[in-house]
């Protein structure tokens, strides 16, 4: 990066006051045909080497979104001695189309030429700086700034701020935020969103308390941190402080609770963000009506789902993906199939995650042959090539229907190294089959992919188990403690009144816990009457039969169903997000409560939606 002395800039033309109708007709220009015309009539004028009058024509080539940056660049050649509102146009025009290296060499040329930036010059390369990760030639910029006594410009600090955080050099961002003598909004919230979008949510929320104003940018900037970090709870309990402190909801901050509602499985919550939109006459554009979409999926709640996604006067590609994969989620593969073809009918071109998505419907509902025909059908005809996600899709509905051969001929065949989930996929499949030799072939090669995600180690343990090789189960268990993995604990949570409680595995934190344990127990005495018997191949390890018992009891959906039953009435739904597979002891048991408890209840597990009615699943047991 260049960084020689700057010499004192061009003077400003005086000649071109006598021709301001000739600019403001110029202003007007809505086409490169008519731009033309005006650039006829300056040359005409003799004002073809004036940078005010040229500087007018090449800023609507370059900005214009009618205007032609060739024609821009070829005008910029000709001039004799370009500005810094020349150079500054052609910069921009390069940062909009994101030829950021240009931008730089653009700056480069102008200090060469001895043209002295002005504060219009600096946010456009800082931020160029930061799509090539260029931070040195940024740090350059910086100095700069405050060698031309910039130091104190809120928009060159900002965008300094904006740099600094792209590139995760954090402290010297907050050391540009620190040494700001006036910040604004976009000061804090840059800062706010630079902490979040690196995991630092903690220290975005003491940036958040030291505000000394909020607008719903900031509200919606420690939001989102809260969101994007699966922090829920707390990005509800900011939303309420929020709405008590009368800052408007617009669609940014809509959008951010929608997806905490989503996470937690809130569907009252997110009812409340839908109504509130539509009250308001907030704008229900594609990408909000997508979330309200998912919502409703994601919540269990596919009717209210459909009548959002049919009332869109345009659909776009996000929201049909959003659809199919919601009825992928629920196990409505056939529907999903439907409404593919419903698309395709309507001429909107799929993509790659409309084919994931179908992929997924096929393997949930069992639908061998039509995942087949879809994983060729992309290929031949969209020209969609498969990507490692389509791979995992295939393998995970070959596997569950017992085609582990072909699963794993498939997996040989890809142009790609599996990765952790296409293999984990096989695992668990042959852990549902019961084939130990391919499945602890792949199992170690799985966990050496993902040596810290515990539920790998326990699926291969319990193949072990399965078999009665204790020594194996054994060395699998210290293998997970000598690399310091543990096992996650099952975490469920109900929505109850508004309110969302969490219940982990055997838990008692709950102010009700006593009483849902007393349920727990009345529970479980009535679905036994009716012929339940607790599966305890899940478990671990070889301890007596008593103690495998015990801990299927208290999983946390059992204790969140039970809850559910203490605050619920016969005919209700009880809906519960759960952040594991649902066990097989645990499906066998919900379908037993809602038939005596009479109740619908709705299981949102890591894979799939579970809807139990009347003694059924609606997987029907095929998960």
């Amino acid at each position: 990066m260049a960084s020689q002395v700057l010499l004192q800039p061009s003077l400003p033309s005086h000649k071109t006051h006598r021709h301001t109708p000739t600019f403001r007709a110029l202003e007007s220009c809505s086409s490169m045909a008519e731009l033309k015309q005006f650039h006829s009539q300056i040359i005409r004028l003799g004002l073809s080497t004036d940078n005010d009058a040229i500087g007018r024509v090449l800023k609507f080539c370059a900005l214009s979104p009618f205007g032609n940056l060739d024609y821009a660049l070829q005008l910029f050649e000709k001039i004799p001695h370009p500005d810094a509102f020349i150079y500054n146009t052609i910069i921009r025009a390069h940062l909009q189309t994101q030829s950021t290296r240009t931008c730089i060499n653009f700056y480069s040329q102008m200090l060469h030429r001895s043209v002295t930036p002005n504060k219009f010059t600096f946010p456009s390369v800082v931020r160029a700086c930061c799509f090539e990760d260029a931070v040195e030639e940024g740090k350059q910029l910086h100095a700069h700034v405050l060698k031309l006594g910039y130091g104190a410009d809120g928009f060159s600090l900002n965008n300094l701020i904006h740099m600094y955080v792209n590139c995760q050099r954090l402290d010297d961002a907050r050391r540009v935020f620190e040494k700001m003598p006036a910040r604004d909004v976009v000061s804090w919230t840059t800062l706010i969103s630079g902490y979040s979008r690196w995991g630092l949510v903690d220290e975005a929320y003491e940036v958040f308390e030291r505000m000394p104003e909020r607008n719903s940018v900031s509200w919606n900037a420690m939001i989102a941190a809260y969101v994007q970090s699966n922090r829920f709870q707390e990005a509800f309990k900011l939303f309420d402080r929020m709405r008590v402190e009368k800052v408007e909801l617009d669609k940014f901050v809509a959008a951010s609770m929608l997806s905490a509602s989503t996470g937690l499985g809130a569907l009252e919550q997110g009812e409340w963000i839908h109504e509130y939109i539509e009250r308001s006459g907030i704008e229900l554009d594609t990408k909000l009506a997508t979330t309200v979409i998912d919502m409703y999926c994601k919540c269990g709640c596919l009717e209210k789902a459909f009548e959002v996604f049919n009332g869109l006067p345009h659909k776009g590609i996000s929201s049909w993906n959003c659809m199919i994969g919601g009825l992928a989620m629920h196990g409505r593969g056939l529907a999903a199939i439907d409404l593919f073809k419903k698309m395709e009918r309507e001429k909107v071109t799929p993509d790659d995650i409309t084919l994931v998505n179908i992929l997924n419907a096929c393997a949930h509902a069992g639908l061998v042959d039509e995942g087949r025909h879809y994983f060729d059908h992309m290929t031949k005809s969209y020209g969609i090539e498969p990507k490692m996600e389509h791979f995992g899709c295939m393998v995970d509905m070959l596997g569950r229907a017992g085609l582990l051969k072909e699963a794993r001929k498939l997996i040989d065949e890809m142009p790609m190294s599996p990765d952790a989930g296409v293999l984990g996929a096989l695992l668990g499949a042959c852990k549902i089959h019961g084939d130990i030799d391919m499945g602890e072939k792949i199992g170690k090669d799985v966990i050496e992919l993902e040596p810290q995600n515990s539920g790998r180690y326990i699926i291969l343990a319990n193949l072990y188990a399965s078999v009665g090789r204790w020594d194996d189960v054994a060395n699998v268990r210290k293998l997970m403690n000598d690399r310091g993995v543990n096992k996650a604990p099952g975490c469920s949570m109900i929505e109850m009144d508004g309110v969302v409680s969490e219940f982990i595995a055997g838990g008692r934190s709950h102010p009700q816990a006593k009483e849902i344990y007393s349920k727990v127990d009345e529970m479980l005495q009535c679905i036994r009457s009716v012929g339940y018997v607790p599966d305890k191949d899940g478990v671990l390890h070889d301890i007596d039969e008593e103690e495998k018992e015990n801990p299927l009891y208290y999983h946390s959906e059992k204790l969140a169903i039970a809850f559910g039953l203490l605050k619920t009435s016969p005919g209700e739904t009880i809906r519960i997000s759960k952040n594991l597979r649902v066990c097989r002891d645990c499906h066998q048991a919900s379908k037993l409560i809602s038939n005596v408890f009479n109740r619908e209840i709705i299981v949102r597990d890591r894979n799939r939606f579970h809807h139990f009615r009347e003694g059924v699943c609606s997987c029907m047991d095929y998960w």
